[in-house]
Order: C-alpha cells, then sequence, then structure tokens
C-alpha cells in the first residue's frame, strides 16, 4: 500500500470521529457531588405479609431427657461399679464389687478380675475434663467384657480381697475377724465406699467398707508416683470391736471436717407391712449365726446395728463410733451439709423412707433431732421422668447417742432359748403404734408389746431402735424401692445458700442434693399411697434432685434422668437400653455440676456414666 493511499484512510477515519463529537464545543470534566438532601417523611406503612407455614416438628428426645450422657467406664462381668470419689486433684477411685470369679483375662495390670477390687482412673485429672467427651464402648470380646475398659485414664489396681502386700496386712485385704482378733470370720468380695483422706503433697489414706455380714473397713496408705500411678505404703482393717462389730458396710461419704461415714445395711428387719424384729433369735436365723461368728459366745442385740458409723481420727489411729442418734435402719449413706448440722439419709429396701437429721451442734453427729420425709406426687402426673414430689418434714424425736445406746443395752443378752412362737422379746408394732398415739406407758406382753419394756413409761426410743415404723406411723412416706445413694457437691451448695464463693469461674446460684433409685418397682409403681409413678421404668430406675433453700432445707424432688426399657424380640420381656441408665446405685457431684453414677444393673457389663444436665 502507497504513501498517498495511507494518508487517505487516515483522512477518513478522522472524520468519521469527529463527527460524533459537540461541534459547540468539549465537555468539561464532571463536578464533585453535592451535599445529600434532607429524609423525607416516611410513607405510610404496608400491609403485613403473610404467616409462613409451620417447620417440620423435631426429633423426639431421647425418653424426654435432657442433658449428655457418657459411658466414661465399665466394669468386668458379675461386677457392679461402687465407691465412686473424686478428690480435689481429680484423682477418680472406684471399685468392681463381686465380679464373676470365672473371669480370667489380663490387662495391663496382669491380673484378673475375679475378686473384688479397689482401684483408681490413673493418669487423668478428670476436675479439668472438657465438656465434650468421647464414650467408652460397649465390651464386645472377652478380653473387653472381664477387665475394665475407660475412655480417660488406665484403672490401676490397689488391691483385692485376700491381698496382703507382703506381710503387712496378715489376714488380706476385705477379711474380717472375730472381735477378739483371733479368728478371720469374712473374706468378702464386696468392696464398697471409697473416701481418700489426703495427708500431705501426694498422699493419703484410702478408706474402703466392705460390704458383708459381718461387714469392716480398710485403710490403705497411697503416695502418689510422678507418671500419676499410685503406691501402696500400709495397708490396716479397721478395729470395730468397741462397737460391737459391724455389719453390712455399704455406700458413705466424707464429712465437711474430714472423717469417713460408713452405713450399715442389710441387717434390719423393718418391713412396715409385717414385723419388726421377731423372728431375731428364732433358732437357725442366718443373719444372726453370721453375727454369732464375729461375736463369740454373745448372743448378737439386733439394736447394735443398723447405724451410721463415723471413724475419727482418719490419719491416725481410725476409732469408730456409731451414730445411734440418726436412726436405725437398712443405712445406704448419710451425707453432711456444710454447715456441718443437717444431715440427709437414705434407705435402702421397699417401702423405704427418706430421712432428715439435724445435730444440736455443728460437727458433732451425737445427738440432734431425727425426721422423716413425707411427699405429696404432683397432681395428675405418673410419668417418672416429668413426675415430682413436694416433700414435707416430720419431726420423729430428739436424743443422742448415750441415751440411745442405754435403750440398747436393756436388750442384751437374750438368746433363741429366749424366743417363743408368735411372741418378741424386741420392740413390736404395738409398741410403735402406741408410741405414735400418745400411750403413757408401753403395752403389755398379752397386749403385743415385749417383755423388756411392757408397761413401762413411754419413751421415744422406738424412734431410734425402729425408725422406719415410727417414721410410718407418724405419717412419714414409706413407699420409696431401693433409695440408694445420695450426694452433694459441698462448693456448690455452700456457695448457693451461704453466698461464698468457692466455684471459680462460675456464679453459682443453684445446687441440689441428688439420689438415686435403682428400681422404680413395688411401692412406688402400686397405685397406693404417696407414690404411684407408673411402671414404664420400673426396672431400670433414676436420677432425682433436691434444690437446696436457706438454711440448707428442701421441701422439693425432681426427677433429673430415667433409664430406658425396650422389648426383647425373642423373650418379649422387657430390658433395660444399654445406652441408658440400668439400675443406678452411687452418685457423685463434681465441681462443674456434672455427675458420675454408677450401675447396678441387668447390662452385660455395668457402666460408670458422666452426666452433664442441661441445668447444673
Amino acid at each position: 500500500m502507497d504513501n498517498k493511499f495511507k494518508l487517505s484512510l487516515l483522512s477518513a477515519a478522522l472524520l468519521v470521529a469527529l463527527a460524533g463529537c459537540n461541534t459547540d464545543g468539549d465537555n468539561g470534566v464532571n463536578g464533585l457531588d453535592g451535599a445529600q438532601g434532607p429524609q423525607g417523611e416516611a410513607g405510610p406503612q404496608g400491609p403485613a405479609g403473610e404467616n409462613g407455614q409451620d417447620g417440620q416438628d423435631g426429633e423426639n428426645g431421647s425418653n424426654g431427657q435432657s442433658g449428655e450422657l457418657t459411658r466414661i467406664a465399665t466394669v468386668p462381668l458379675g461386677a457392679e461399679v461402687t465407691g465412686i470419689f473424686l478428690t480435689e486433684q481429680g484423682d477418680l477411685f472406684f471399685n468392681i464389687q463381686h465380679p464373676s470369679s470365672a473371669n480370667v483375662e489380663l490387662d495391663h495390670n496382669n491380673l484378673p478380675y475375679n475378686r473384688g477390687t479397689v482401684g483408681v482412673l490413673a493418669g487423668v485429672d478428670f476436675n479439668a475434663l472438657p465438656m465434650d467427651l468421647v464414650d467408652s464402648p460397649v465390651p464386645e470380646s472377652p478380653k473387653e467384657q472381664e477387665t475394665v475398659m475407660a475412655a480417660y485414664g488406665q484403672y490401676q489396681i490397689l488391691g483385692q480381697n485376700g491381698d496382703t502386700y507382703e506381710g503387712k496386712l496378715a489376714d488380706g485385704l476385705g477379711v474380717v475377724m472375730s472381735l477378739d482378733g483371733s479368728t478371720a470370720v469374712v473374706d468378702t468380695d464386696m468392696p464398697d465406699f471409697n473416701a481418700f483422706v489426703p495427708n500431705g503433697d501426694g498422699k493419703g489414706y484410702l478408706f474402703t467398707n466392705w460390704e458383708y455380714i459381718p461387714g469392716g473397713m480398710s485403710r490403705l496408705a497411697l503416695a502418689k508416683q510422678a507418671d500419676g500411678s499410685w503406691v501402696v505404703e500400709d495397708a490396716m482393717m479397721i478395729d470395730f470391736s468397741a462397737v460391737h462389730g459391724t455389719a453390712a458396710n455399704c455406700f458413705g461419704t466424707l464429712t465437711p471436717w474430714g472423717t469417713p461415714l460408713s452405713s450399715e445395711e442389710w441387717i434390719v428387719d423393718s418391713n412396715v407391712a409385717g414385723t419388726t424384729e421377731a423372728d431375731w433369735n428364732m433358732p437357725g436365723n442366718s443373719d444372726v449365726a453370721r453375727m454369732d461368728t464375729m461375736t463369740g459366745a454373745d448372743f448378737p442385740n439386733p439394736y447394735r446395728y443398723g447405724y451410721v458409723i463415723e471413724v475419727t481420727d482418719p490419719k491416725g489411729t481410725p476409732t469408730p463410733a456409731k451414730h445411734y442418734a440418726m436412726g436405725r435402719y437398712e443405712h445406704e449413706n448419710a451425707v453432711v451439709m456444710p454447715d456441718q448440722r443437717t444431715v440427709y439419709l437414705s434407705q435402702d429396701d421397699t417401702g423405704g423412707v427418706m430421712f432428715k437429721f439435724v445435730a444440736d451442734a455443728a460437727g458433732d453427729l451425737s445427738s440432734g433431732t431425727l425426721y422423716g420425709a413425707k411427699l405429696t406426687q404432683d397432681a395428675g402426673s405418673t410419668e417418672p421422668q416429668t413426675t415430682g414430689f413436694d416433700v414435707e418434714w416430720i419431726a420423729l424425736g430428739s436424743a443422742n447417742n448415750d441415751e440411745v445406746e442405754a435403750w440398747i443395752a436393756e436388750f442384751d443378752g437374750i438368746d433363741s432359748s429366749d424366743y417363743v412362737d408368735g411372741q418378741s422379746n424386741y420392740l413390736t408394732l404395738a409398741d410403735v403404734q402406741a408410741w405414735a398415739d400418745g400411750a403413757a406407758t408401753y403395752p403389755t406382753v398379752a397386749e403385743g408389746g415385749n417383755p423388756v419394756t411392757a408397761g413401762q413409761p413411754m419413751d421415744n426410743r422406738v424412734v431410734f431402735l425402729e425408725s422406719r415404723q415410727a417414721a410410718n406411723l407418724k405419717g412419714a412416706t414409706a413407699e420409696f424401692r431401693k433409695l440408694e445413694g445420695i450426694n452433694i457437691n459441698a462448693k456448690r451448695a455452700e456457695e448457693a445458700v451461704d453466698g461464698t464463693d468457692l466455684i471459680a469461674g462460675e456464679d453459682v446460684t443453684e445446687a441440689y442434693v441428688y439420689f438415686a433409685i435403682a428400681d422404680l418397682d413395688n411401692t412406688m409403681i402400686d397405685g397406693e399411697g404417696d407414690i404411684a409413678l407408673s411402671s414404664r421404668v420400673k426396672d431400670c430406675g433414676g436420677v432425682y434432685r433436691m434444690p437446696l433453700m436457706a438454711g440448707y432445707d428442701v421441701n422439693r424432688i425432681e426427677p433429673v434422668i430415667m433409664g430406658s426399657t425396650y422389648r426383647d424380640s425373642l423373650t418379649g420381656a422387657e430390658r433395660c437400653d444399654v445406652s441408658q441408665l440400668s439400675q443406678p446405685d452411687n452418685v457423685l457431684v463434681m465441681d462443674d455440676g456434672r455427675i458420675l453414677i454408677g450401675e447396678d444393673g441387668f447390662q452385660v457389663n455395668n457402666t460408670l456414666w458422666m452426666y452433664r444436665p442441661v441445668v447444673n
């Protein structure tokens, strides 16, 4: 292309471009935006739109429950979880009661779990566990089913019944001796309550109940190692000869002043529908025969058994004291409130009573007043998960240990030769009824009384020697079934009631006394009396709570969590769901409000659960 033609094209393009421009002159640069004018008045509101459609219903919650249940550990075949105790440093002790003698599998302890076992979950601080937890699996293999499976820490065996600790305990752990110390009369595989009493940095004494007739308590001197494991430095069985021995030492607690409380359970016979102790001295009574092995030639007085026992001087020479003023019945355990005077007590039996004891002086359980709970069930409600009860406390009587023991001593010296068919040498229902009616004297034997008190001036002995019968006839509710462990968190209780700041990072304004009921059966579902629940979870049980009020009083019982049942497809029988509670027994409340629950149930392997309530 030549240069002249290139120039012609360029000239034509320039003319076209100029034709699109304003021939009056170039446009100027756009100016800045002006200030925004004032906002105009709002217009009238438009009509409301139509309501949207309802969303879909959410899925039903598990058994209507709120909160979260986590399987912390499982125990071997045949065993129940007992002795849950958590130290300030986060050490969690618990026991394996009556495991199957056929268990042969070994774990890292290199021991089989075929004897009663006392132990601890080593290597973990349970006070520092996060809120979101993983479950330990449901055991499947023989090794899993015959050992301890734990989601956190490793279970360390501290002792099994019969252990001698290289001669430190010559007769063996859990072995109960006769009162004169000459004969071993019981070697039991039933360790129950634990209490750890600190004695210096990383050291302390672990007290353990051994539940049998006769019963006992051990003390292990423990030292914690750098790796979190424990060493047993010494061992002993407590000498109960000064209190005529003990029977069926069950659960317990540690008092605010640092002494263990043990409980005598299944030695008392006070069925509200039958007799009191009418058959105790009948020839052939097996309980009497077992107690005879401990007491020797002396026929045992039944009124010397069935009490709360305080072990004083726990760091020195442990010295037991039976608190007769707290009543005689099938004690599961007693828990002392931070005021060191108010005590709540559970009775583990069918037709049992919840008791309260208020000591005359703080830190001294030797004298005070005993009360029985009168329940009023929520109107029109029978579902266990949602039905609560109002509580009224009925005063039964006041006494001190010495006064009650003097009444007890009047029944010493009775033996089987005194037995007369159809009569009783002990307090009778007629005696208790006369007391309840305000009679001036005890009835004669002909009137259904007993030879010891016949025709004597009336006193309050029936309150403390036949406590369930006395409570029932005064109007307290004697309908609980297997009322088990009862407990609090002392820090939470004191902060909520007294306002003392004890829980870091949390303002605690509500605290509760928690208790377990192993099964809601018999007197709780018979449709009669003060407790008339449905039978939906009767074999699985549940956990309740009582809100603490001023002065550590309670006037309300609320359900917390229940077990859950299903129908076996082969047999048609009701079973307890393995993912829910099955006959809860021990309970323990942590500083953060979570609850540890030990099972004594029907599962292949019983579980140690942790429950996180929605409201602590």
